[in-house]
């Protein structure tokens, strides 16, 4: 079998991930905000106060990504790391009142992205589409 890109569920995935954060950076770059952080930022406005450690979990990334990662998130004001009250070896990651603040137009932003990216599928079809990928996610777990 010959390989063919149209056909290749990796590079499609690839493709169409560069697509959607493309059109996400445009959206929250307005708001301070880098495609580089949004997911940290996800897991934070979920549930604040996680372990560098956690978030390399959670995301699914190197650690010396998310040490960068955070780095970054913490010169630009948007989290501080603190030592954990009962544990000194670990830090938490603490979002500030300004990143807190982002919560709502950023994942407007979000939402806006998703809903104009899957606009040319039926809302069945956008189901089956979100359906059939965390499945995926799940079996590579």
């Amino acid at each position: 079998m010959t390989f063919s890109k149209d056909h290749s569920a990796g590079y499609l995935v690839n493709h169409l991930a560069r697509v959607f954060a493309r059109g996400l950076a445009a959206r929250i770059k307005p708001l301070g905000l880098t495609i580089g952080t949004f997911p940290a930022l996800l897991e934070l406005w979920e549930e604040d106060g996680l372990t560098q450690k956690q978030l390399v979990e959670r995301l699914d990334i190197e650690q010396a990504t998310m040490a960068n990662t955070l780095a970054r998130m913490e010169r630009d004001g948007l989290i501080t790391r603190l030592k954990d009250a009962t544990d000194g070896r670990v830090q938490r990651v603490w979002l500030t009142d300004h990143a807190r603040a982002l919560e709502a137009p950023a994942t407007e932003a979000a939402l806006a992205e998703n809903t104009a990216a899957l606009a040319p599928l039926s809302s069945e079809e956008q189901s089956l589409f979100l359906a059939l990928m965390r499945r995926i996610i799940t079996a590579a777990r």
